[in-house]
């Protein structure tokens, strides 16, 4: 074998022209399917980091009244609105899929909050448990989180994301211990948090601005859920974050929640029920629901996967063609070697050994192509992704299958010649001019 290989490089060397416009339809293909192939896997990566994040993957899991979301400030729930526990909370907590878990309430205040004569209206108020940062991935970039102290002494601290510091304390650099206005009440900064590892989403339009920041356009900010009702003067439902083992167990994990969730309404409502308090209605219509971004992103990947796999039929074409002049050149091979391959005979070489002769020549023939194809596929990934501003993602499986598939073309479409060498009566060889 290693000297069927030696030779083959050998005739591959010799006539280095013909070689290389044999192997071009091959290199073609599979530098097209190469590129397709990490275009696209690298396509995929970038719609699941835009619709679920990177560092932070949490699913949350929000109480609904029918098909929207629960309103901020609607009480009309009465006793049915769900209040999250610590049993709820070791519940969720003991989900093979679940490795954290925090509450939390959201609304928002048009009159939003003021400091100096700086006023930012339409805020985002979140009511956090102790947990929340840690799960969400905000670490401080200034001052501190919340304390136990804080939260039972009901003080009136708040806590701000960079967007929301930037935004109200415009120009000011030391903004700790300031205090702010909100709803004719005053509060104090005691820190300033972000997230870690944050990923921006590529915005090309004014829809992809409303869909990943309007709602954060003012930035968020945060009291503890002990001094909630002060700030909107009702309770506001528990919304829940759960933070999955890995990225696959998102669904499970936010369905698995929203699950527990769900049968504690139905047993609060129950309660209620027998207690005389009738409001089937409105219990039955409160739902919590999961964000299944995970499901969203491989939805979108299955388009881009399909459309793939579309490209890279397309892309064989040429792998085809290739290895018809494969079989081409092998069959020229056969005739301007015809005296050789007699003479072989003649000295008692065997079909076998000129059969794989042949055969070995054309595999590293294709091989040798595929090989340039994937070097030249990697570089016409990395073009298209310059060019076209799109993410690329190299296949370590693509180029292993490419490299193998091309070698196996060789074979196939060397396999007619190789016989037709082998075959040859040695007298008639010899005597071929």
């Amino acid at each position: 074998m290693i000297e069927n290989i030696r030779l083959s490089f050998q005739g591959i060397w010799a006539h280095k022209m013909r070689s290389f416009l044999t192997m071009l339809g091959i290199i073609i293909g599979i530098a097209a399917i190469i590129a397709i192939v990490s275009t696209i896997k690298g396509t995929s990566e970038q719609i699941k980091d835009n619709l679920v994040g990177t560092s932070t993957n949490v699913v949350k899991v929000e109480l609904y009244q029918g098909d929207w979301g629960y309103k901020s400030g609607d009480s009309s729930g009465g006793n049915t609105l769900p209040v999250f526990n610590d049993s709820l909370k070791d519940e969720i907590l003991d989900l093979d899929e679940v490795t954290a878990v925090a509450s939390y309430r959201l609304g928002s205040l048009y009159s939003g909050a003021m400091y100096g004569d700086n006023a930012v209206n339409n805020t985002t108020f979140v009511g956090v448990d102790e947990d929340y940062f840690s799960v969400m991935g905000y670490s401080v970039k200034k001052g501190r989180l919340f304390t136990e102290h804080d939260r039972k002494n009901h003080n009136k601290f708040i806590i701000l994301d960079s967007v929301a510091a930037d935004t109200l304390f415009a120009g000011e650099k030391d903004y700790i211990g300031k205090t702010v206005i909100i709803k004719n009440d005053a509060y104090v900064v005691i820190g300033v948090v972000e997230q870690q590892d944050s990923f921006s989403p590529k915005v090309e339009n004014l829809n992809d601005w409303y869909t990943y920041y309007y709602n954060d356009a003012s930035g968020k900010y945060f009291v503890t859920d002990d001094i909630w009702p002060m700030l909107f003067g009702f309770d506001e439902p528990y919304n829940v974050v759960v933070k999955p083992r890995s990225t696959e167990d998102m669904t499970k994990a936010g369905r698995k929640t929203a699950d527990i969730l769900n049968n504690y309404i139905g047993a609060n409502n129950n309660a209620n029920n027998n207690d005389g308090n009738e409001d089937e209605s409105m219990g039955s219509s409160l739902k919590y629901r999961s964000e299944d971004l995970l499901e969203k992103a491989k939805a979108l990947q299955e388009v881009s996967a399909s459309t793939s796999k579309q490209l890279i039929w397309i892309a064989s074409i040429s792998l085809i063609v290739g290895g018809i002049g494969v079989m081409n050149i092998m069959l020229v091979s056969v005739t301007e070697r015809t005296r050789e391959i007699g003479l072989k005979k003649a000295l008692g070489a065997r079909k076998g050994v000129i059969l794989a002769q042949f055969l070995t020549e054309a595999a590293v023939l294709t091989s040798l192509g595929g090989m340039i194809g994937v070097g030249a596929g990697i570089g016409l990934a990395y073009i298209i992704s310059d060019v076209a501003k799109t993410p690329v993602a190299i296949s370590g499986a693509a180029i292993v299958v490419s490299v193998v598939f091309s070698m196996v073309i060789g074979i196939v479409f060397g396999f007619i010649p190789s016989v037709k060498a082998a075959n040859l009566n040695p007298i008639d060889a010899l005597r071929y001019e």
